[in-house]
């Protein structure tokens, strides 16, 4: 909006968690526009993936043909990245995976919320991933497990300085991991919102703000998928530590 100052604009108010019912407070179990986006995220996944294939056609449907691409896809990659040992954590994989994407591209819709913008969400979902490998790990291969942190290959003298610096980093991937998702969902929804700013006082000239967010929103959808991909398979890496066999 434009006042006395300026032009001002707040890209940060759409990211604002708000109670459906309204008022300011929020409790424990207060319905949010995070939970309500949240659930219908849910909800379009079970919709896709369990009524799109409830029939099971030799000729797939539209959404029995997008069902079985996620599977294959995801599928693939989980056997690729984490090897054969890795395979039984698919559909835990494939949740993340379905999740984190119908999430990411239902927070396009003009009016919506994105719920992965917030370090709330993401934080949730990468401390799962580090609580499930770590266990894994130790489950999988005992002691043993503290084993990737040692570089045998590496020099005596540094082996210490190395596994120091191993052991950091494995404690810095749950929020290395959760900041990659939620800053580059919240950071592209910011961007889209100055221009729209711009383009609600800019009059005639408004054409080059709406076309700069026509193309920001393309690369949006994008990011969207890119970024779910992205922490599915950081999640096989990690996995593959815990299950496969250490490659120092």
């Amino acid at each position: 909006m434009a006042e006395e100052g300026g032009l001002v604009i707040d890209p940060m108010h759409q990211f604002q968690i708000v109670p459906l019912g309204g008022g300011d407070h929020i409790g424990l179990f207060t319905v949010t526009n995070q939970t309500l986006w949240l659930g219908i995220a849910v909800l379009v996944i079970t919709l896709l993936l369990l009524v799109g294939t409830a029939r099971r056609s030799i000729i797939p449907g539209r959404l029995q043909s997008i069902g079985e691409l996620l599977y294959t896809f995801i599928h693939d990659m989980v056997e690729e990245v984490t090897g054969h040992d890795g395979a039984k954590f698919f559909p835990y994989l494939m949740v993340l995976f379905t999740f984190i994407v119908t999430s990411n591209l239902l927070g396009l819709i003009p009016g919506s919320f994105a719920p992965t913008s917030h370090i709330a969400v993401t934080a949730v979902l990468a401390a799962m991933v580090f609580l499930t490998v770590t266990l894994v790990g130790f489950y999988r291969k005992g002691l043993g497990f503290l084993g990737m942190f040692w570089v045998s290959s590496a020099p005596l003298v540094l082996r210490p300085v190395l596994a120091l610096i191993e052991l950091i980093s494995y404690f810095v991937r749950p929020l290395s991991h959760s900041i990659r998702l939620g800053g580059n969902i919240m950071a592209g929804h910011a961007v889209m919102k100055v221009f729209a700013g711009f383009a609600g006082v800019m009059g005639v000239a408004s054409v080059v703000p709406i076309a700069a967010i026509a193309a920001i929103y393309g690369l949006e959808l994008l990011v969207a998928v890119v970024q779910a991909y992205v922490f599915t398979i950081l999640t096989c890496v990690y996995l593959r530590d815990a299950v496969g066999e250490a490659h120092h």
